[in-house]
């Protein structure tokens, strides 16, 4: 066993500080009350104990995500894609990129396998609050929890990124006004995250609303919530190609570009339908693209094979399905989707009669977390939080049962330390570089 499993077996030195937990969320950057909300609302979402990955895993990650990027900027890739995509994924983007695009990995013995990428990922700020609330409980451990100036500059680039969104659609004026926009967002699981994002925003000198799609109103060529004019909506819906009605004044103030929409229906058909992670995952088409032999062999490794569920494949993936997962390809949240080795007839049919991709099982990593009692076993996953193909933030989600879910006890979002050592923290890259990356991307758009 190596040092990092190890760890994640017998290291119980950190420990969630519940206290220094409520002091986050009722003070800066939280507001009085939050902690006793997110104890109501979500009171599994924080796990007890952090996650331990080895550094060069860390770094195969933030390789991964530069791949994916570096294929989707294919010109053939993006013409391919858009081209069976709803047309509003057509629609110009003005130049936004895209915030919180979540890259959700399993990890076992050390193999990495990109399970799924998500252009809406939840979760950034949660766990920034979580940083603050770390406890070591043995001086050698001291040095890696992070620290409040390092959480607070991962908070000041989190606003730098909506501002640079801003400045990419080309306004040469400052960012005034954003809404953070979800369906009934009051009864969403997340709804006290979408708080913290208020609170950051107005300590940053924004006005900031948390709406639902059917309070913004299309008026004088201009998206409004009330008397509010919006100048940018983050994007929270999984109505990802804003097709529900109540979704028209966002969808009207998109098409006309008169509001930057972030994350927008074009990187959902670019990067998280997930037929994509069929072309990943795919050698021929990979080549076919003109990707060079290092990104290929890069993908193919962390990319387990996915292909479309079609019919004529019914009898060969059905034979096969112990190895399999299936999941929709506009699913989000684990809905509708199932190990093979538990599915009965019935929910095969369904899964033919729907859009189906299937997956090779790639197991999650495991971590004991120390109970009052015993030990006890955790799954994990990893999510790595990106903008511009640049890892901002790797955080674990623990969890018991066939898929994330927020439910255990013990178990929710979790630190990830890579060292015991050193800082502990994930490496981030340099604020100016990764916005010099975009810019450069953006550039060549």
């Amino acid at each position: 066993m190596n040092t990092i499993d190890t760890l994640n077996r017998e290291c119980f030195c950190f420990s969630l500080d519940h206290a220094a937990l409520a002091r986050a969320l009722d003070t800066e950057p939280g507001q009085p009350g939050l902690s006793a909300l997110l104890r109501e609302r979500c009171p599994t979402v924080f796990a007890a104990q952090p996650v331990f990955v080895a550094a060069p895993q860390l770094q195969r990650i933030a390789q991964v995500v530069r791949a994916i990027e570096s294929v989707v900027a294919l010109p053939a890739y993006r013409e391919q894609v858009l081209a069976a995509a709803p047309a509003i994924a057509r629609v110009p983007t003005g130049g936004a990129r895209g915030v919180f695009f979540g890259y959700d990995f399993h990890l076992d013995q050390g193999r990495l396998g990109l399970i799924e990428i998500n252009t809406n990922a939840g979760g950034a700020m949660l766990n920034a609050v979580l940083a603050r609330a770390q406890r070591s409980c043995c001086t050698a451990m001291d040095a890696t929890v992070p620290t409040r100036a390092s959480v607070a500059l991962f908070e000041q680039r989190l606003v730098d990124m909506f501002r640079h969104e801003w400045r990419l659609a080309g306004h040469a004026r400052q960012l005034t006004s954003v809404a953070i926009v979800d369906e009934a967002p009051e009864q969403q699981y997340l709804y006290p995250e979408f708080l913290l994002f208020q609170r950051l925003f107005q300590r940053h000198g924004l006005r900031a609303v948390v709406a639902d799609p059917s309070a913004l109103q299309w008026r004088d060529g201009s998206l409004w919530h009330g008397e509010l004019a919006i100048d940018l909506v983050y994007n929270r819906l999984t109505d990802f190609y804003l097709e529900q009605p109540v979704s028209a004044a966002l969808r009207e103030a998109y098409e006309q570009q008169r509001v930057v929409l972030t994350p927008h229906p074009q990187a959902h058909a670019l990067y998280a339908d997930k037929r994509q992670l069929a072309l990943f995952s795919d050698v021929q088409r990979l080549k076919a693209l003109g990707v060079p032999e290092a990104t290929r062999r890069l993908l193919l490794d962390n990319v387990p094979h996915t292909e479309i569920v079609e019919a004529d494949d019914a009898d060969r993936l059905w034979a096969a399905r112990r190895g399999l997962f299936f999941k929709p390809v506009a699913g989000f949240g684990s809905r509708a989707a199932y190990r093979g080795d538990k599915i009965a007839r019935r929910v095969w049919q369904e899964i033919l009669a729907g859009d189906y991709v299937a997956q090779a099982i790639m197991p999650p990593g495991e971590r004991l977390i120390e109970g009052e009692d015993t030990t006890e076993a955790m799954k994990f996953d990893l999510r790595a939080y990106a903008y511009g193909g640049q890892v901002q933030w790797v955080a674990a989600r623990l969890y018991q049962g066939q898929t994330t879910n927020f439910r255990t006890p013990g178990g929710g979002f979790a630190p990830v330390y890579s060292t015991v050592d050193a800082s502990g923290r994930t490496p981030r890259p340099d604020e100016d570089d990764a916005l010099a990356a975009v810019d450069t991307a953006s550039a060549s758009d």
